[in-house]
């Protein structure tokens, strides 16, 4: 089939590659404008189109799809079948109507859990042991088309956000072309979602990654693995910001103030929470690299007693 892929950052890259070594044709590829980014503010191209030009595929860098230019692109090159994965826009009815076989999006929850833009994280902030892939027919809603396709995915007590990430990103791509390839042969009956049963995921804010040492060591544990690598998750020391990138948990229960530093080795720094207590294992101190907690210690030694928060 002729198809028109639409997507923007990593997560896209193994559903966009899958495509590229079908026998598909991948007329075109739309993704987001060239981004300044990093400390340098350098121009830099979304993962995707960097893929789509080494495959000599055609790009368009819209502002918004429903622009006129994009409108025009996009019938000229008569799409069968549109191809979301991870694109960040919600398509306007002139493009939902535009190819035969319509549009269809990979989403990384199982529908109708989790509609949005931050699945991922949300699952694992959440506490959840399941999440999963469903590859699902467009409309003007926000992931809410009929079902075609699921497949689940259990989360790993080790997971974060960036390995539970690529491990949806390789599995979804088998998903999207077992997808595709039904819907060429009309193997495939789109199933209805239950509204009922719907949750949300918008995007994180900066400031949900603030940890509230109040809550449960397992609560702050989860929010540390979901908030990695943005907003990440942050407490205070001497009123400068330390953000915390990895952490390990233990049941045993310690009468102090959560927050509360109870000894701080080359194992970590071992705090206090509403219930249980954290191990730190890595950090980043405000406008510097981040680095194990051993090495922070080192230079920022965290006698007993001491508050975070």
């Amino acid at each position: 089939m002729k198809i028109v892929f639409m997507g923007t950052p990593d997560f896209a890259l193994p559903s966009l590659t899958a495509l590229i070594q079908s026998d598909n044709i991948l007329c075109g590829v739309v993704t987001r404008p060239d981004r300044f980014r990093g400390r340098g503010k350098k121009l830099t191209p979304p993962p995707v189109k960097r893929l789509a030009l080494e495959h000599n595929i055609p790009v368009l860098q819209p502002e918004k799809v429903r622009e006129e230019a994009c409108l025009r692109w996009l019938n000229e090159r008569a799409p069968e079948l549109i191809v979301v994965v991870a694109f960040g826009q919600i398509l306007p009815a002139a493009v939902l109507g535009m190819p035969a076989r319509g549009c269809i999006n990979l989403h990384a929850s199982l529908l109708p859990r989790y509609r949005g833009a931050a699945p991922i994280s949300r699952a694992i902030i959440n506490g959840d042991e399941m999440t999963g892939l469903t590859a699902m027919l467009m409309n003007e809603g926000m992931d809410t088309g009929d079902i075609l396709l699921q497949q689940e995915e259990p989360i790993a007590e080790e997971d974060d956000a960036i390995s539970l990430s690529r491990r949806l990103a390789v599995a979804g791509a088998s998903l999207l072309l077992q997808t595709v390839r039904g819907l060429e042969k009309n193997l495939l009956v789109s199933q209805p979602q239950n509204g009922s049963l719907a949750s949300s995921a918008p995007p994180l804010k900066k400031e949900e990654g603030l940890i509230d040492w109040t809550k449960s060591a397992r609560e702050i544990h989860n929010l540390i693995r979901g908030t990695v690598p943005w907003p990440g998750a942050f407490t205070h020391l001497d009123r400068k910001r330390l953000k915390i990138l990895k952490s390990a948990l233990s049941e045993e229960r310690i009468q102090a103030q959560p927050g509360t530093v109870v000894r701080a080795g080359p194992e970590g720094i071992q705090v206090v929470t509403g219930g249980g207590y954290l191990m730190l294992t890595e950090v980043q101190p405000e406008n510097r690299s981040r680095m194990q907690a051993r090495e922070f210690i080192s230079g920022h030694p965290l006698p007993a007693g001491t508050r975070l928060g």
